[in-house]
């Protein structure tokens, strides 16, 4: 919350430039870099998307939804990169199993997850996002083999083999003591109780969803760009914070994705916010079969000689100054006064008294 206060702000200090045609000084307050801090995420998107525009192949992708039970919220706030971790892996091994399996494809897959904790309203709601290729590598690695039109898994097998694989790697946890249990979850350590508990989460159904594929590579960025480096709330969906609290724009998916208004007392708003701050150093977009990280310049490669084609461009950096000109058509580098001098940094300043209000020209 410290580093979201300060960011571009003179706490953070500021770079000092100078325009070499009018003179005219210039500060530009550091942003405080933190992936949780909904002003500092847009040039990561961007880059992270570019890079993987060379991984896409030209095949239709599904989108598919795990959700966790709303009776795991407890545990999950108390031990969230334990639950967050088996989430991870129990759906991404579900879906890489199912693709291996020749009754459905029997080809490995690439798949990204992305992992949420939010709803709408800021509540915990944990639950991954996954992009799956609707086809695969063949075992010999000589043929991509594609699904059925339309088609990718069945549903209702998907959620009871997540379930299952989510509810043993929690009896594993339980059984290990390696889970906390305060305040009411305590009663979970006795093992009558916990097996209540685990029976009743593995009797009712778990939602898991796919939705119709996309129709391009270029479809998946789009849509995958709303899902990779966004935090619980970001600033569009602002609209005040005044005495009664922060009122903030939401969807209502129950009633035809009505917008609506929702106003928190600014204590329970920034309670709500914390709640979707992810442990330190916790990985939220993770990649499997084709694209994961070890193995996927070799296996990519394999799927695109399959596919007969060409070896992708090569990725060009984009500067802070190119992104920007890109989007808002501002070149940083000319000065804001004249519109025609280049700038010369002069000074880093590195502390100043915490204000939002730039320094006065002199």
């Amino acid at each position: 919350m410290r580093a979201i206060v300060a960011c571009r702000t003179a706490a953070l200090g500021a770079q000092c430039y100078r325009c070499e045609h009018c003179g005219a000084l210039t500060h530009r307050y550091r942003s405080c870099g933190n992936r949780h801090c909904p002003k500092c995420q847009t040039l990561a998107k961007e880059r992270w998307l570019a890079a993987r525009q060379q991984e896409l192949l030209p095949v239709p992708y599904f989108h598919v939804v795990f959700t966790l039970p709303h009776a795991l919220n407890g545990l999950a706030l108390a031990n969230p990169r334990a639950l967050y971790e088996r989430l991870f892996h129990a759906a991404a091994t579900t879906l890489l199993e199912f693709g291996r399996n020749p009754r459905w494809l029997g080809a490995e897959i690439a798949a990204t997850l992305v992992l949420h904790t939010w709803d709408q309203r800021l509540g915990l709601h944990p639950h991954v996002h996954a992009l799956v290729s609707a086809g695969g590598l063949s075992p010999d690695r000589q043929q991509f083999l594609r699904t059925r039109r339309g088609f990718l898994f069945p549903v209702q097998a998907l959620s009871r083999v997540y379930r299952g694989k989510f509810l043993e790697a929690v009896k594993a946890l339980f059984e290990r003591s390696a889970l906390k249990l305060p305040g009411e979850l305590a009663a979970l350590a006795d093992p009558g109780t916990r097996g209540r508990f685990l029976h009743s989460l593995h009797a009712q159904p778990w939602v898991v969803y796919a939705k119709r594929p996309f129709a391009g590579p270029h479809q998946v960025l789009d849509y995958l760009g709303h899902y990779t480096h966004r935090v619980a709330l970001s600033n569009p969906r602002l609209l005040a914070f005044d005495t009664q609290g922060v009122s903030f724009r939401w969807r209502d998916r129950a009633h035809g994705n009505r917008q609506k208004i929702l106003t928190l007392p600014s204590e329970q708003f920034i309670g709500r916010f914390l709640l979707h701050v992810l442990p330190k150093g916790f990985v939220r977009i993770r990649h499997y079969g084709l694209t994961a990280n070890r193995t996927k310049a070799d296996k990519l490669a394999a799927a695109r000689a399959a596919l007969d084609l060409p070896p992708p461009a090569v990725l060009q950096s984009q500067t802070v100054e190119a992104f920007v000109m890109r989007v808002t058509g501002v070149d940083l580098t000319r000065c804001p006064h004249c519109q025609h001098g280049p700038l010369v940094l002069v000074a880093i300043e590195l502390l100043r008294p915490p204000s939002r209000a730039p320094p006065e020209h002199r």
